[in-house]
């Protein structure tokens, strides 16, 4: 029995052991190397073939200068706050679109819920570069949209939507609003439907009681939705690549452009280090609420 307890426990820490921490300490070390115009494109400043000796040459020569690159250039803060705020504002966005299909989900027919679910989850089915280049041909000045709204003379010239920030909100709330209405449906869906009864039955209206007995019982559903959508939003690189244009700044895209464009890959591992680190607080906030929620359940 013990054999078997340890074995369940070892799988999911070898699976992050070769998936989350041997890869960032490669990037971690990339970062801390310099730049060479070479195959690959840095000098790694940490020699293991070196053994214990190259251990202490990296320690007694280890610097940040990548690190203080990232300070003094205000490229990369202003870009780690327009990614901070872009995500905020899209995770927000998303929760207003996502609560009320997830609501009306849990409160539909029985028989009707499965396939409230399938048309969620269908654009799944389909590459996730597909459907953001549909976009394109939908919000673009000749796109679908502004035919339409032309077509019905609610505008006289285009809109111009496509390569700005509101392009970029679109493609994110379309993009991650399963993870939105999901683990909230999750929620409503047990949500006792007695417990609104009685807050009606003590002079309560169906507005006061959806605001004190059901948004309260479906805050977990609202956390973890919220840092599903703003988890994935914070490194985004391809809504703003392809909606956002040259106008849009968000830390993924840059990071996207150092690897592959300036092929300054220390710099870029540092930007990937520094995003990592952020990405941490939401993840460990996200894990203690995803515990609390089973205790409650337990």
């Amino acid at each position: 029995m013990m054999l078997r307890r340890a074995t369940l426990i070892l799988v999911p820490y070898l699976w992050l052991l070769a998936l989350f921490l041997v890869p960032f300490l490669i990037v971690l070390k990339i970062s801390l190397s310099d730049t060479e115009l070479s195959i690959p494109p840095y000098t790694p400043t940490l020699d293991f073939s070196a053994g214990w000796q190259g251990f202490k040459d990296f320690l007694s020569e280890l610097d940040f200068e990548n690190f203080q690159f990232l300070a003094e250039d205000d490229l990369y803060w202003k870009a780690y706050l327009s990614s901070l705020k872009i995500a905020v504002i899209a995770t927000f966005l998303t929760l207003l679109v996502g609560y009320p299909i997830a609501y009306g989900m849990a409160n539909a027919p029985n028989h009707w819920r499965p396939t409230l679910m399938l048309l969620i989850i269908l654009p799944f089915w389909t590459s996730f570069l597909i459907r953001v280049y549909s976009w394109m041909g939908i919000l673009s000045n000749e796109g679908y949209l502004n035919q339409l709204l032309m077509s019905m003379g609610l505008i006289s010239e285009p809109l111009i939507i496509l390569n700005t920030n509101i392009a970029v909100y679109i493609g994110i709330v379309y993009t991650y609003l399963p993870f939105m209405i999901l683990p909230i449906y999750s929620a409503l869906e047990r949500l006792d439907a007695s417990l609104l009864e009685a807050a009606e039955d003590l002079g309560c209206s169906r507005f006061t009681a959806f605001w004190l007995v059901t948004i309260p019982l479906s805050k977990n559903g609202i956390i973890a939705g919220c840092f599903l959508v703003f988890i994935p939003t914070l490194g985004e690189f391809v809504i703003p690549s392809l909606l956002g244009g040259s106008k849009t700044l968000m830390i993924g895209k840059v990071l996207w452009e150092e690897f592959f464009n300036n092929r300054d890959w220390p710099v870029a591992s540092a930007v990937a280090v520094i995003l990592l680190l952020i990405l941490i607080v939401p993840i460990v906030l996200f894990q203690r609420n995803e515990q609390k929620q089973r205790e409650a359940e337990g």
